[in-house]
């Protein structure tokens, strides 16, 4: 395979080029040099950026996947596997909370009283949503 330039690479990944530039500057991908002003990679990169996109996509913030990927070698990344276990607890535990939440909205919106504020079901829902924000908001600060 031969080098790519970044907007090939962008093209072929779906990946904007301003966002390769990010990771670029992120440590996430490393160019390999430059074909006039822009950027080269290895073919390698479009791999990587795979990578990056699961690790998106399950909840891993940019800078956990940069300390994930930094074991790299010939063979590929030395991903910590007792992350991983901990990211699907953590995802397991938000199914649960949304599997409640969309139980919930199914029941208020087929609750059968006139005024859905005098569903007590809806007022519970309402009420633990009020406190995951104010929660939220403190852990925040």
């Amino acid at each position: 395979m031969f080098d790519v330039d970044i907007s090939e690479l962008a093209k072929r990944s779906g990946v904007r080029a301003s966002t390769l530039r990010f990771y670029e500057e992120k440590g996430l991908i490393a160019s390999i040099g430059r074909r006039g002003l822009k950027r080269l990679f290895a073919p390698e990169v479009a791999d990587r950026l795979s990578l990056i996109a699961l690790g998106r996509a399950s909840g891993f913030s940019l800078g956990e996947i940069a300390e994930m990927l930094e074991g790299s070698n010939l063979h590929g990344p030395d991903i910590d596997r007792d992350r991983l276990r901990a990211k699907a607890a953590e995802l397991d535990k938000r199914i649960e909370q949304l599997t409640r939440m969309r139980d919930g909205l199914r029941h208020a919106a087929d609750c059968k009283v006139p005024v859905l504020t005098d569903c007590p079901h809806f007022l519970r829902i309402v009420k633990v949503a009020g406190a995951r924000r104010r929660r939220y908001r403190a852990e925040a600060v």
